[in-house]
């Protein structure tokens, strides 16, 4: 009678799932939607120009950067994240390793150890011998 919504609607369909017994060891290309239940070690890159969303769940983990444009982890994470558009970090999220973003969602629970680095970051760069980033001095 009536359709459940879905709670992501971002997050989108699940295209492609690696489940809780599968380890790949290698780079891992994808687009659409792919949902980590196993192990990972390699690089796991999204198509350029195409719609993906990665979602490594708790039990899951990846050992290798990692390239999306959006990203949500509830796992276990050793690398850096590169999410073009978005990353989630869910209450179970472990991470090491730094976090290239353009907004981030970070959950009561989820652990980082690392940088948080804002996709405009490089922009803002300070230059050498500068106490502030350029765009700041011209505030102070």
């Amino acid at each position: 009678m009536f359709k459940t919504k879905p709670i992501r609607p971002d997050v989108g369909a699940i295209d492609t799932l690696i489940g809780p017994q599968v380890t790949i060891r290698g780079d891992v290309v994808f687009s659409g939607g792919l949902y980590v239940e196993g192990h990972i070690q390699g690089k796991v890159i999204a198509e350029s120009g195409e719609r993906a969303v990665l979602t490594l769940a708790e039990q899951g983990s990846i050992e290798g950067e990692v390239q999306a444009p959006v990203v949500v982890i509830n796992g276990r994470m050793v690398g850096d994240v590169h999410a073009h558009e978005r990353i989630e970090l869910a209450p179970k999220a472990r991470i090491h390793g730094n976090l290239h973003y353009k907004v981030v969602e970070m959950s009561a629970g989820a652990q980082l150890t690392g940088h948080l680095v804002h996709a405009d970051a490089a922009a803002v760069a300070p230059r050498e011998g500068s106490a502030l980033p350029e765009a700041w001095a011209a505030d102070a």
